[in-house]
C-alpha cells in the first residue's frame, strides 16, 4: 500500500505566506512569534509553509502580535471573492515576492520612515526612471 502525502490546501499555503510577510516586514523572528503565541518556531515554520493549518483563534491571535486586521491575511486568497488590495498595478503575487527579498524589504522599511509626501513622490518617480533605463535581465 502506497502512502500518499496530504498535500496543504493552497488557502493555508496563503495564509501562511501572509503570515511569514507581515513577520519579516515587522522585522520579527520565527522564535519570537513564536514566543507571542507559546508556540515553538518550529510550528511557525509549519503554519507559515501551509503544512498545519491555522486554527480561529490561534489566527485572530496572531493577527493580534502582528498588528493587522485578520482579512489582510486571507487578501487576494484562492478562490476568494476579489478585493482590492491597493496593488491592482503590479498583482499582489509580485509584491508578496518583491517584500520576500532583503533589498525590497529594506526599500520598504526606508521609504515608510519617509514622511514627506514630495518626497515620497520624488522617490517613486526616480525609481520609475531607473527602471526605464535598464535593460530587462534574461
Amino acid at each position: 500500500m502506497l502512502e500518499s502525502k496530504k498535500k496543504p490546501n493552497p488557502v493555508d499555503i496563503h495564509v501562511g505566506s501572509r503570515v511569514r510577510l507581515r513577520r519579516t516586514m515587522l522585522g520579527l523572528s520565527q522564535e519570537k512569534l513564536g514566543e507571542a503565541l507559546g508556540i515553538t518556531f518550529q510550528q511557525i515554520q509549519k503554519y507559515e509553509k501551509g503544512s498545519n493549518r491555522i486554527g480561529a483563534s490561534r489566527l485572530q491571535r496572531i493577527s493580534e502580535v502582528l498588528n493587522v486586521p485578520v482579512s489582510f491575511l486571507f487578501e487576494d486568497a484562492p478562490g476568494g471573492v476579489a478585493q482590492p488590495s491597493g496593488f491592482e498595478e503590479t498583482g499582489s503575487d509580485y509584491v508578496v515576492d518583491f517584500l520576500s527579498t532583503p533589498e525590497g524589504l529594506q526599500l520598504n522599511r526606508a521609504f515608510v520612515r519617509v514622511r514627506d509626501p514630495k518626497v515620497r513622490r520624488r522617490i517613486i518617480d526616480l525609481v520609475r526612471s531607473l527602471g526605464e533605463d535598464s535593460e530587462p535581465v534574461e
